[in-house]
């Protein structure tokens, strides 16, 4: 099928039939489908065992122009008041992605928007989660949107993302990674690493801990994922679930909910959604782009290739995840496997992951080491410790508020630490040190041969500093 230009010619995307605007950079889809409309009655079926949220929320949506001053509520980790909490079990979400796996994306969609409101945003990449947009639009309630700017993105995703702006008008909550530790990475091991090492290190700088951030501030987000996406990491994911991996504003496992409203949808099926709607796309898409991150881990793909041969195209292709949605992977699965054949292996045991909770201000306990500090009947300093494995997703979560603490303990008189327990280390830390599951954490006062394990989930900067000044 040919693709029509009012200036030159470009490729089609397979399947697809767009017209380039004279007017216009961007890509107006131009064939005409249909889509299920939203059939409220099929809630009835599908309610939850939650508290009552407020039934009026700000149209977010709808908000004027913001300053350069504004910090956008995805961004802010302070948990806003509300009249109720709102109990997140287990139990109601699986129960309710049974409920809704034959349900459309906009039925999806609409459900997620009612149950949270304010309290939830659409994760956007600047790619064919543009859908996601269009859905919530549909729906006819007020909705949020973030995006992840790593500072690598194409000069056509920038584009992409002023149009979506100015096509729904709304403001996107941009997160940008710490630059602090974006030049610290660069300088040691220069602009291109990820060629050598895997994408791991750059994408849990660039885009994991922004995202970490942003999602402190949220009960829920929604995604694009689908299961035709990657068979080796997606073909599993329900329509909504207890987030396994990122914690919401509420601090602790279950405190965040997942929605995959395109979970069932293929791509094929997405693509006729985004011409029926005239939806803009990323002009990528016409160059034979159709998974779409960073630019130097982003390439077009060949007719038959699967479209997330495209990202990180130098490492195994049965693994391809950035960090984001790495509570796809299941225990024992490589997350990484880069071109000379380096394997970076999630497992139980001796795993080659890169290493956690850097800081200048966490002092790198030793097996010797942890052994001195807990035969000590009485110490000059308190000590904190953390019993870690670094293929741990939970540790993993904890990272940046753990280092957080760190640095605002500098100098008060807490040490700081870290004890890596898994591998040959773990029969120990079992016996010894009270390690049932990672990650422990564990309080060494002054005065005490034992150690005050810390006994909740909760692992943000203030539930921590709590737990030290209880006892310090």
């Amino acid at each position: 099928m040919a693709f029509a230009a009012t200036a030159s010619s470009a490729p089609a995307i397979p399947g697809s039939n767009f017209t380039r605007l004279s007017s216009s950079n961007e890509l107006k889809a131009s064939q005409v489908g249909s889509f299920r409309p939203v059939d409220r009655s099929h809630f009835a079926s599908t309610s939850l065992n939650v508290s009552q949220r407020r039934n009026l929320v700000k149209p977010v949506n709808a908000e004027p122009k913001r300053n350069d001053s504004f910090v956008p509520a995805a961004a802010t980790t302070a948990a806003p008041e509300v009249a109720e909490k709102v109990e997140i079990k287990v139990d109601d979400y699986e129960q309710l992605a049974k409920d809704l796996d034959g349900a459309s994306p906009l039925e999806i969609m609409d459900k997620a928007l009612e149950k949270f409101g304010d309290d939830i945003a659409i994760a956007f990449s600047g790619a064919e989660d543009v859908a996601l947009i269009e859905y919530a639009k549909l729906t006819g309630r007020p909705f949020r949107v973030f995006s992840l700017d790593t500072g690598r993105l194409n000069p056509e995703t920038y584009q992409f993302f002023d149009t979506v702006e100015k096509t729904y008008g709304i403001r996107i909550e941009y997160m940008f990674p710490d630059s602090v530790e974006v030049q610290a990475l660069v300088r040691n091991k220069g602009l291109f690493s990820f060629y050598e090492d895997g994408h791991q290190e750059c994408c849990r700088v660039r885009k994991v801990r922004p995202l970490r951030r942003a999602l402190k501030g949220l009960r829920a987000w929604i995604t694009g994922q689908r299961k035709d996406q990657s068979p080796g990491t997606r073909s599993e994911i329900p329509v909504v679930q207890v987030d396994p991996v990122f914690e919401g504003m509420d601090a602790g496992i279950g405190s965040l909910v997942k929605w995959n409203p395109l979970a069932n949808v293929e791509g094929q099926d997405l693509w006729s959604f985004l011409r029926a709607m005239e939806v803009p796309v990323n002009s990528l898409h016409s160059k034979g782009y159709v998974s779409i991150g960073c630019e130097p881990c982003t390439r077009p793909v060949l007719p038959g290739q699967h479209e997330r041969e495209g990202r990180w195209w130098w490492e195994d292709a049965k693994a391809k995840e950035c960090g984001l949605h790495k509570g796809n992977l299941k225990q024992g699965e490589a997350v990484t496997l880069n071109g000379n054949g380096n394997g970076l292996a999630q497992s139980n045991g001796n795993a080659t992951v890169p290493d956690i909770f850097n800081s200048q201000n966490l002092v790198t306990l030793t097996r010797p080491g942890i052994e001195n500090l807990a035969r000590l009947e009485s110490r000059k300093e308190p000590w904190l410790v953390v019993l870690y494995a670094p293929w741990c997703q939970f540790c993993q979560a904890m990272e940046e508020s753990y280092v957080q603490l760190a640095d605002k303990l500098a100098g008060s008189g807490v040490k700081v630490a870290k004890f890596q327990a898994d591998g040959e280390q773990k029969e120990y830390a079992k016996q010894k040190l009270q390690l049932k599951s990672f990650p422990t954490i564990l309080f060494f006062p002054k005065h005490s041969t034992q150690p005050i394990k810390y006994p909740s989930e909760k692992r943000d900067v203030d539930s921590l500093m709590a737990f030290v000044n209880a006892f310090r």
